[in-house]
């Protein structure tokens, strides 16, 4: 299912992408939940070609709520950190462990600038992907 994920977000973007059937398509577009449209992929590392990228944090909208999935694409299980919260850093929802497909999905009850934290290493301890950002949403 990730590199559906990855397919889906990927043409909604108009970027290219490896092509899916229509059922693998409409089940990664539910990941979180039925209504949420795609507003954001960041291939991670920052400044990676998407191409090259070992993650994707992809960030979906529906009436006002947030949902952050971050894709792994690094082709084998890794520890994964995916943190997104309301843009008061209050209300986090968070999502932890060792994943072959994806971290999340997470959600945000107001999308609006909401921070996120992206991370994904051997482990916890050994990270290549350590991102910050104090929006993963636009602000308006």
């Amino acid at each position: 299912m990730c590199a559906t994920v990855a397919a889906v977000a990927m043409a909604a973007l108009g970027l290219a992408a490896p092509q899916a059937s229509a059922a693998s398509e409409a089940a990664a577009a539910t990941v979180c939940g039925s209504g949420y449209t795609l507003k954001k992929a960041i291939p991670l590392p920052v400044g990676t070609a998407p191409a090259e990228r070992l993650a994707t944090l992809f960030a979906y909208e529906n009436g006002g709520k947030g949902c952050a999935i971050l894709d792994n694409n690094a082709g084998n299980s890794e520890y994964m950190y995916l943190k997104v919260c309301k843009v008061d850093g209050t209300g986090c929802d968070t999502d932890s462990g060792n994943f072959s497909e994806y971290a999340g999905p997470v959600y945000a009850s107001s999308f609006a600038c909401a921070p996120v934290t992206a991370k994904m290493g051997q482990t916890s301890g050994s990270l290549y992907i350590d991102y910050k950002s104090s929006r993963v949403f636009p602000c308006g």
